[in-house]
């Protein structure tokens, strides 16, 4: 009996001495602490909602830019500015769209994104004065012609023969609906 309790003890002995151990060489020691890397942390990373720029051409709307950005700033400037630095970003996006009619987005090869994300970052830290934005990424960014949104505000209106309700025998006076003619 005895070597069962000595055994047992003797487990919870080891047992312990791992889990302190495996704490202590867990814990990060302040001399092998590295500064992050810019990327890594620090940053604040802010996503936007879509944003939707009409796109002129010849005084006519071609299309609709859609897209999704997130920027990283550091937080303690983003806590100083008056204005949401959202807002700021979705009124350098149209500015640097409607300053740059040499982006044709309807030529899908030629839009450079890189020069996008730079340009609108490069814009929103001269308006502020100060480096606040470190990067735009893009999330989503789509183009739709103005053929391509009436083609899908068409499809909506119509109803698919499936989803019709069915006839009640009933005595209703409703006339049944019938689908627009194109």
């Amino acid at each position: 009996m005895i070597k069962f309790v000595v055994a047992a003890l003797w487990i919870c002995a080891a047992t312990v001495g791992a889990v302190v151990f495996s704490f202590q060489s867990s814990v990060e020691t302040p001399a092998s602490a590295e500064k992050p890397a810019p990327m890594l942390g620090g940053l604040d990373y802010v996503k936007t909602e879509i944003i939707s720029v009409p796109v002129l051409h010849d005084n006519q709307i071609n299309g609709y830019f859609l897209g999704r950005f997130v920027y990283t700033a550091e937080p303690g400037k983003l806590a100083k500015l008056s204005v949401p630095a959202d807002t700021l970003l979705v009124d350098q996006v149209y500015s640097y769209l409607y300053g740059n009619p040499q982006i044709d987005f309807s030529k899908i090869k030629s839009v450079d994104l890189d020069a996008l994300r730079s340009g609108v970052r490069d814009s929103i830290n001269a308006r502020i004065g100060e480096p606040i934005i470190q990067e735009v990424l893009v999330e989503q960014v789509d183009f739709l012609t103005k053929t391509e949104i009436r083609d899908n505000s068409l499809r909506r209106r119509t109803k698919p023969a499936d989803a019709a309700p069915a006839k009640s025998s009933g005595t209703s006076h409703e006339p049944e609906a019938k689908p627009a003619a194109h």
